[in-house]
């Protein structure tokens, strides 16, 4: 459910209609609810001159006059959830977030900070207790709040930095407890 989350509310039926993922991922834009998920799902780009590399050093690069020729998302098992917060429903995002927990290792993304999406890992140690279930409120709210103080927020006319790090600690508290319920199931 977590691609089908990133799509349901880009702009509009007309636009999300004309949108693409490749173009939503080579444009490489801060707002993208779509390169948000794919850093979360271990996503590699080929590109006609530059050949294969990580998404996550894709998102980094410069913009140049290379081809996107494809996608690759390799395949697991974890448990991936995507949410975000717009002002109203068909607006640009305020913040995104996508975490992804498997076999014991997990990562999270906040993107729309307003910067591009950035990815860090998960403590070994909640990316287990995630998967088994097994994290108390308490933890998750902790953990929420240690985790987005590893990003950096910017201000614009949809937020300030001060509101998006509060948005980046209640998504990634929502998304753990998400991950949570699905893995008790």
């Amino acid at each position: 459910g977590a691609a089908r989350e990133s799509v349901r509310s880009i702009v509009g039926v007309q636009f999300r209609n004309l949108a693409t993922v490749g173009g939503s991922i080579f444009g490489r834009f801060g707002f993208s609810d779509v390169l948000t998920l794919f850093l979360a799902l271990d996503t590699e780009v080929e590109l006609v001159h530059a050949g294969r590399m990580p998404l996550a050093e894709f998102a980094c690069s410069k913009r140049d006059r290379d081809v996107l020729v494809r996608l690759i998302v390799k395949k697991h098992e974890g448990v991936t959830v995507y949410q975000s917060h717009r002002n109203s429903r068909t607006d640009f995002p305020v913040l995104t977030c996508a975490v992804r927990v498997e076999d014991g290792k997990g990562c999270v993304v906040l993107g729309a900070r307003p910067v591009k999406a950035a990815r860090v890992e998960l403590p070994a140690e909640l990316a287990e207790k995630l998967a088994a279930g097994k994290a108390s409120a308490e933890e998750l709210k902790a953990a929420a709040s240690e985790i987005s103080d590893q990003f950096t927020y910017g201000s614009n006319m949809r937020g300030s930095a001060e509101y998006r790090h509060h948005l980046g600690r209640v998504l990634l508290r929502r998304c753990m407890e998400e991950i949570q319920k699905k893995e008790e199931q």
